[in-house]
C-alpha cells in the first residue's frame, strides 16, 4: 500500500483501476491538516500524462508490473509486433501506446516490455542505441569554428541533429531520453 507522499517519481500505482508511473512529485506542508502532495503521472495503458493532487492520507495499491524479453519483429504502419522469447506467442502494441519508443526499433531487436496483468504495454529501452544515418546534407568545409550543426535523417525516421563532419552511411549512437547525439558508433 502506497500513501500519498510515498509518491515519488518512477513509483507504480494503481489509480481508477488503471497502472501508472509518477513522472514528478512536490509537497506542500501545511499546517495541521498534514500536506498536499501535487503528481504529475503517466498513465501506463495510454501513455497520457495527468496532473493530480493529492493528500498525504491518500493510498494506493502498487502496480504489478513485470517486464519480459521479446524480440521485435516488425511493424505494419499502426502497429509494432514483438514475440515473446518463452512462449513464442505475437503481441502487437500500437504507435500511441509506444510513442517515441518506434523511433529506436530496428527489426530483429531484444526488447524488454512491460506487462500488466499479463498483458504487454509498453517497452522498456536501452538509454542509447545504434541507428544508420539514411539522408544528411553535405557539412561545409571550415565552418568548424562555431561547432555546427545539421539535421540528419536515420534508418527509423527519426531526425537528429548532428555535427557537421557525419555524412550518409554513418552510423552514430543516439540517447533514447532526449533524442540527441552522442558520438560516431
Amino acid at each position: 500500500m502506497y500513501w500519498g507522499n510515498d509518491l515519488k517519481p518512477g513509483k507504480r500505482f494503481i489509480m481508477d483501476g488503471e497502472p501508472y508511473e509518477v513522472t514528478s512529485y512536490a509537497q506542500k506542508v501545511v499546517g495541521r491538516g498534514g500536506s498536499i502532495i501535487n503528481i504529475k503521472a503517466k498513465n501506463l495503458l495510454t501513455g497520457a500524462n495527468i496532473p493530480k493532487t493529492l493528500s498525504d492520507k491518500d493510498s494506493f495499491e502498487p502496480a504489478d508490473i513485470a517486464t519480459r524479453s521479446y524480440d521485435y519483429l516488425y511493424n505494419d504502419g499502426e502497429n509494432y509486433y514483438f514475440m515473446n522469447q518463452e512462449t513464442f506467442e505475437q503481441v502487437s502494441l500500437t504507435q500511441e501506446v509506444l510513442g517515441d519508443a518506434m523511433y529506436f526499433l530496428m527489426d530483429g531487436d531484444k526488447v524488454m516490455l512491460q506487462e500488466f496483468n499479463g498483458n504487454p504495454i509498453n517497452v522498456n529501452l536501452e538509454p542509447s542505441t545504434v541507428l544508420e544515418v539514411m539522408e544528411t546534407p553535405p557539412g561545409e568545409k571550415g565552418d568548424t569554428a562555431t561547432g555546427g550543426k545539421k539535421p540528419a535523417t536515420l534508418t527509423t525516421g527519426l531526425v537528429v541533429q548532428v555535427p557537421l563532419f557525419v555524412n550518409i552511411g554513418d552510423k552514430i549512437k543516439v540517447d533514447t531520453r532526449t533524442h540527441e547525439y552522442m558520438s560516431r558508433a
